[in-house]
């Protein structure tokens, strides 16, 4: 048989490989230890080989994600309450000619919640018939030896999802330190946690120490895809972008003198091109304030004060009206929801009204602008007789589609119905044009919803009674916290970028480019 021949002969399986490990931060006192099962004689591949929490994606499975915390549950008891996702590897695949098959790897990493913590620590790891043993090992003793007695590619898969394994220390708690960031910062927008995104790449990839340029580089831009992947992954599409822009600047900068530099020359150089090129993205804010003062001159009447719903707490939105505030000779009347679980609604109508206030002092003539705060289930209150709906955008699908604050459609649709001649506008940058599958919903902790009902006497117990009971297999009550929702692209008039009012189509052919120049920096990791 031909190699081709053979290869189709091969039995393909999607697997994932889930890590549990204990003491991640690097303010733990303890070293990282990771969780290995001994595989039992009733499974029918690799009998008595230590495994992470392996198993088939089922086609029932959303993805692969899903399977894991279904194999998770299954082999060990543990739920989300006494575990948290830390990590996704990138995928790979490689062939058992024993078996005659391809094992295709989605590796993931979760850190045990210790039980002063909520969760329940080492005693909740109950395994069941598939495996006779476990214990903790040291991540960087993990090999893939005989000697060691792992499954095949055991180390291999470790390395794909925790990277500090290759990249050392001193790299590794900074990337660890900013993906916590990331992973934390519920308040600020895309725009702004790109930036730090940024800063995570520059302080990382600084202090990488490989001798071959090759390596080097290869390591750089699987750092690149770890914080693309595992910061904020629902924002991907800013973190991509300002990524891509990176890498670029790398690879024109730095790879060509990579020869001449020493690791202390690249950890001052390569921070430093970077916050230039950081610097130069505030100049975006200017241009995409400067496209939306021309459009709304260019088609609405200065007389009478200009109706605006928006939601959330978008920078670029923020700039945009702040700046149509200050330098336009139109009166506004701004409608804010308050955007719950965390009110960042409230917190942009704040500001708006503290930045009115200051114009008023320093300007000869009263103004007529307002801004009204209403509560998100009043939506097509406040959309009544309004001419723009602006929305931010996390993420701006290749065909258009935009991801913003949950709220977002509900908002559009009230409007819509109420307003008919209501224009949605969604107002950003080109960063967060994202030509590839979008991400998962992000699902957040629900005591930021029921935290609100404490102060309330009727619902003072509602919490307890729906949710306090979830440690039962299958609880009865449950409450839900989305951040993030789609607004498909036939509700939607105009996008307003920092090089002007774009459609559709426009957006379609900026898609391209992204994806050609993800393909180029991640497809062969």
């Amino acid at each position: 048989l031909t190699t081709k021949e053979t290869i189709m002969e091969l039995t393909r399986r999607r697997v994932v490989s889930s890590f549990i490990f204990k003491n991640l931060s690097p303010a733990s006192a303890d070293p990282p230890k990771v969780a290995l099962f001994r595989r039992s004689a009733k499974v029918r591949t690799y009998q008595h080989r230590l495994a992470p929490i392996s198993g088939s994606i089922d086609q029932s499975d959303a993805s692969p994600l899903d399977a894991a915390w279904r194999e998770i549950q299954e082999e060990t008891t543990l739920t989300k309450k006494s575990l948290r996702l830390r990590r996704q590897g990138k995928s790979y695949s490689f062939i058992d000619e024993g078996l005659n098959r391809e094992w295709v790897i989605f590796p993931f990493i979760f850190e045990l919640i210790p039980t002063q913590s909520g969760g329940k620590g080492e005693a909740g790891i109950i395994i069941d018939w598939e495996h006779d043993e476990w214990g903790w090992y040291n991540p960087r003793e993990v090999e893939d030896s005989e000697s060691f007695g792992g499954v095949p590619n055991l180390a291999v898969s470790l390395r794909r999802a925790w990277i500090e394994y290759d990249i050392g220390n001193k790299a590794g708690e900074r990337l660890d330190s900013g993906l916590q960031t990331l992973q934390t910062d519920h308040k600020s927008g895309a725009r702004v946690l790109a930036v730090k995104a940024l800063e995570t790449f520059a302080n990382t990839v600084g202090v990488l120490d490989f001798q071959s340029k090759d390596e080097w580089w290869k390591h750089t831009r699987m750092v690149a895809w770890n914080i693309w992947k595992n910061g904020r992954e629902s924002m991907g599409a800013a973190i991509l972008n300002i990524l891509i822009s990176s890498l670029k600047l790398v690879e024109s900068s730095v790879l060509p003198k990579w020869s001449e530099m020493s690791r202390s020359d690249r950890e001052k150089t390569i921070p430093t091109l970077l916050k230039e090129y950081g610097d130069q993205r505030l100049e975006l804010n200017k241009n995409i304030s400067a496209a939306f003062q021309s459009f709304i001159e260019g088609g609405y009447p200065s007389d009478r004060p200009l109706r605006i719903l928006t939601l959330s707490a978008s920078s670029t939105i923020t700039k945009c009206l702040t700046n149509a505030l200050e330098t336009t000779n139109f009166s506004f009347d701004i409608r804010i929801l308050e955007s719950r679980p965390l009110f960042e609604g409230a917190s942009l109508a704040a500001n708006l009204v503290e930045f009115i206030e200051q114009l008023n002092r320093t300007s000869t003539k009263p103004n007529q602008n307002t801004v009204t705060v209403y509560t998100d289930a009043c939506a097509a209150i406040a959309a009544q007789q309004v001419d723009l709906v602006l929305l931010g955008a996390d993420v701006i699908s290749s065909n258009g589609d935009t991801c913003n604050k949950v709220g977002s459609l509900p908002t559009v649709l009230s409007a819509k119905h109420v307003s008919p001649n209501v224009k949605v506008v969604v107002v950003a940058d080109k960063e967060k044009v994202f030509p590839l599958a979008p991400p998962p919903h992000e699902e957040n902790d629900n005591q930021e919803v029921t935290g609100s009902w404490r102060a309330i006497e009727a619902t003072k117990t509602a919490e307890r009674a729906i949710v306090g009971h979830q440690s039962n297999e299958r609880p009865i009550g449950d409450v839900k916290n989305y951040y993030f929702e789609w607004v498909e692209s036939d509700l939607i008039d105009n996008y307003i970028l920092e090089n002007g009012c774009m459609t559709a189509g426009d957006i379609q052919e900026l898609a391209s480019a992204v994806k050609e120049d993800a393909g180029r920096f991640f497809d062969d990791l």
